[in-house]
């Protein structure tokens, strides 16, 4: 590693909310950590999903959830995922509209679908109706927002019908990124759902049972956290 480098990048990580390479390299032919214990951080939870695409560009990868064992991090299941259309973005500066998935690590703060939810959800999960919309419109005060009915300063052509996919939104959790305090302009309804075969307008999507495995799986008391990033480069999630 060039001498400065890792400092730098633990700026960028409180500059941008980036997560930074971490950790030592592992000895010539000693198998990686797991990819949690390589990052430097993980919510400080007992679950977490990973979900990294080779580079910026790439619009698929892989996700994987993981969750504490005895003191280690264990990979509980893994699935192919899609990205944005035009790739990944770092989420401290992406901009709304761009088809880019935000980097970054953000929490999940609740569930939702078309479909009930798979037996065994422990996340509050909120059912999609017809008149159910995510508000996009950054001139709205419901801005990044389920809204139901759509909020009248919410312009319908710069929001999303829930309902009007029913099989990218038949499972789904609310990521994190934008969402607790938004700004403006930097994007909404990120999602991580259902693949609809195909890239997405900046969400995680991954296969159908894949989805329906995650929910089951996971559990809000344990924290679960989703990090997005790349197997390289400053968006690395962690050292290979």
């Amino acid at each position: 590693m060039r001498p400065g480098l890792l400092p730098d990048l633990l700026a960028l990580l409180a500059a941008s909310a980036l997560l930074a390479l971490t950790g030592a390299a592992p000895a010539a032919g000693a198998p990686a950590a797991p990819l949690p214990d390589r990052m430097a951080d993980t919510g400080g939870g007992t679950q977490l999903v990973t979900a990294v695409a080779p580079d910026l560009g790439s619009t698929s990868g892989t996700l994987t959830w993981w969750e504490r064992r005895d003191g280690r991090w264990v990979a509980a299941g893994t699935a192919p995922a899609r990205f944005g259309a035009r790739g990944l973005a770092d989420g401290a500066t992406r901009v709304q509209g761009t088809e880019t998935t935000p980097t970054g690590l953000y929490d999940l703060p609740y569930a939702f679908g078309t479909a009930p939810a798979p037996a065994g959800t422990a996340y509050r999960y909120r059912p999609v109706g017809p008149d159910s919309w995510w508000c996009q419109d950054n001139a709205s005060r419901a801005y990044n927002r389920w809204s139901e009915p759509l909020a009248a300063d919410c312009a319908a052509a710069e929001s999303e019908r829930l309902a009007g996919y029913p099989v990218q939104y038949a499972h789904a959790l609310v990521v994190g990124f934008n969402y607790h305090r938004p700004v403006r302009g930097r994007g909404a309804g990120i999602f991580l759902h259902v693949d609809g075969r195909g890239a997405t307008a900046g969400c995680v999507s991954v296969p159908a049972e894949a989805m329906r495995r995650i929910l089951r799986w996971a559990d809000p008391a344990a924290r679960p956290h989703l990090a997005i990033g790349t197997a390289q480069g400053p968006t690395a999630l962690a050292r290979a």
